[in-house]
């Protein structure tokens, strides 16, 4: 396995097969922002098929104590 430092210097475990020398920077850019959309306890799994990154998938999480209407919609309210 290797890891690489998130902006917010916690380690990032990444299989072997998911070495970044095999990624492109679009899948870079991609797995990135989706990063910054998850939320403080989400989750980003990245699903590869024939060594080949295929699906980036996220889980939002989002914080009962400071929810407020429209919040999971993405919606001011």
């Amino acid at each position: 396995m290797s890891g690489i430092l998130s902006d917010s210097d916690q380690l990032l475990t990444l299989p072997a097969q998911v070495s970044p020398r095999y990624l492109t920077d679009l899948q870079v850019t991609m797995i990135d922002e989706a990063i910054g959309s998850l939320g403080e306890y989400g989750e980003l799994r990245l699903v590869i098929e024939k060594g080949r990154l295929r699906f980036v998938i996220t889980y939002k999480s989002f914080d009962v104590l400071k929810y407020t209407p429209g919040m999971i919609a993405g919606k001011s309210g």
